[in-house]
């Protein structure tokens, strides 16, 4: 049986040194404006500590000096201890099948990697106190309050049988860090909305092309169809203005904006729909092999250099990318990568880590296994458009959901952004990969 450090919050004369003295053997008191709550003071005495063992207990304090809305924060630091792990802790009862909202605020300092040291997280218990289903992580939101607090927040279907959330503010594995956490909350909520995005993949080679206009018509028509289809979002293949015309990298080249996206926005703007496509971009001494964003008004709304670049690319005069750009549409937030880009698990988890729902991919040709795998391992949405692979939607699980052919060169499907994925065992995977990732240093990055 773990050692476990439960002490629940009492008003505390902090002039009597007894008090001192009892709470000294638990806890790591620190000098300044941080003490623990005197009475008939606003104190939060619904929450209580807990770790796992006290050696690697954090420091822990109300902190009565720095508030949030004008009441106490609940304070965490590492206090030197590189592996220092605890939280605060409540109860709360609930309904079963009811939705709720998570929400609380929090102000980090001198924290490296605030979304794996810092989290709120949910254990659903039934009425004999034992847990039900897995752990909850409610996410990151990008928003903050109007005070410049960060907020974690997710609303949740209660699971059957459940009548207590068992709510945790944790801090852990930074020495230097502290955080504080103020205006918690978990009420009830309206149900969450669906958001359905319909997602198209197109299927088609150029080959003995006179230039990029004729491979552009071509893949008009695909887009008109995909729109028909009432496609939201539609994904070309990799270097539609190069393939079938005999060109160069170089010769193929062109500005952007230039001729080809303006035919694009075109096409998008008559078919209301957003258009990803390949297209090789000169610009200045340079040459990308890029990937552009063209929305329902057929307007440039994003560009991605490949930033992984075979020895072939790099022969040919391709200068490689040096960002991970993610970008905000109508329905959801989208990342684009490459062709080569596949092969390495940091392009799709950088877009990830930035928000990305879905990834789409121009690809020439690859490997269908590692397509799979960055859907799952950062449970997204994956559309690849392809010459000699796979053009397809992936779900989270990696798996098709629908094939473009070359018999049937346009595939359409719906998906739901708003659905939590649940796994056997994992529960929510998608809000627990940051939390448990490896740290930055020790895979290099730090």
């Amino acid at each position: 049986m773990r050692n476990e450090i439960r002490i629940r919050i009492r008003a505390v004369n902090i002039k009597n040194m007894k008090a001192i003295i009892f709470l000294s053997i638990f806890c790591v008191l620190i000098p300044g404006p941080i003490i623990i709550g005197k009475p008939g003071e606003n104190v939060p005495s619904e929450w209580w500590f807990e770790c796992h063992r006290d050696a690697i207990a954090p420091v822990y304090q109300i902190d009565q000096e720095v508030k949030f809305r004008d009441e106490p924060t609940l304070y965490l630091s590492g206090g030197g201890k590189e592996y220092a792990d605890g939280r605060w802790t409540k109860e709360q009862k609930i309904n079963s099948g009811e939705y709720y909202k998570f929400n609380v605020f929090y102000k980090a300092q001198k924290v490296d990697e605030p979304e794996r040291c810092i989290l709120g997280r949910i254990l659903w218990l039934d009425v004999q106190g034992k847990q039900v289903g897995e752990a909850e992580y409610p996410i990151f939101l990008r928003e903050k309050s109007r005070e410049g607090w960060n907020m974690i927040g997710q609303v949740y279907l209660v699971p059957q049988k459940v009548n207590r959330a068992k709510i945790e503010l944790v801090y852990r594995w930074d020495a230097d860090g502290e955080v504080r956490f103020g205006g918690f909350s978990f009420e009830k909520s309206d149900p969450v909305k669906p958001r359905l995005v319909r997602l198209g993949t197109a299927h088609y080679k150029p080959h003995r092309s006179t230039g990029w206009q004729e491979n552009l018509e071509k893949y008009a028509e695909l887009v008109r169809k995909a729109a028909a289809e009432k496609a939201d979002i539609v994904c070309l293949p990799e270097s539609i203005t190069m393939v079938g015309t005999g060109l160069g990298y170089v010769q193929a080249s062109q500005p952007i904006p230039g001729p080809a996206t303006d035919f694009l926005g075109k096409v998008a703007r008559e078919n209301q729909i957003y258009i990803v496509a390949g297209i090789l971009e000169k610009s200045g001494n340079e040459v990308f092999n890029s990937s552009v964003l063209i929305d329902r008004n057929g307007e440039l709304a994003g560009v991605y250099h490949k930033v992984s670049l075979p020895r072939e690319e790099i022969d040919g005069g391709i200068t490689p990318g040096n960002s991970l750009p993610v970008f905000d549409t109508d329905f959801g937030r989208i990342g684009m990568m490459i062709c080569w880009d596949v092969t390495f698990p940091e392009v799709a988890r950088g877009l990830a880590r930035e928000g990305a729902e879905i990834i789409l991919m121009p690809i020439a040709g690859g490997n269908l296994t590692l397509a799979s795998a960055r859907a799952i391992e950062n449970q997204v949405y994956l559309v690849s458009s392809t010459y000699d692979m796979k053009s397809a939607v992936f779900d989270l699980e990696g798996k098709i959901l629908v094939e473009a052919t070359h018999e049937d060169p346009v595939a359409v499907t719906e998906v739901d952004l708003n659905r939590q994925k649940l796994w056997p065992w994992l529960g929510d995977f998608k809000n627990r990969i940051f939390r448990e990732i490896p740290s930055g240093k020790a895979v290099g990055s730090k």
